[in-house]
């Protein structure tokens, strides 16, 4: 899958997560890989300070390593949320 870095990719990223268990949140910190995920809370949270490429390239990584119910997403979010999460993307 190519991936597009525009405000309207990272839009239908925002998507996936409002749809999902998961918040997504943007706050400043200090975090090693640019993201935490708590994931008891069902929490997600990513350097407010990011680019929107920055932005993201954490949120794919956060959807690869959370478990999301493809089921609970709309079909159009489902269909990204499986590309994303079941084949090699390129930069």
């Amino acid at each position: 899958m190519q991936i597009k870095y525009t405000q309207q990719f990272l839009n239908k990223l925002e998507d996936i997560f409002a749809e999902s268990a998961y918040i997504l949140r943007y706050e400043k910190g200090n975090f090693h890989a640019g993201y935490c995920i708590l994931k008891e809370n069902n929490v997600a949270v990513v350097n407010k300070y990011f680019t929107v490429e920055g932005k993201i390239n954490a949120l794919i990584e956060i959807l690869r390593q959370i478990e999301i119910n493809p089921e609970s997403l709309k079909e159009k979010n489902r269909k990204l949320y499986l590309e994303l999460t079941q084949t090699e993307l390129t930069l």
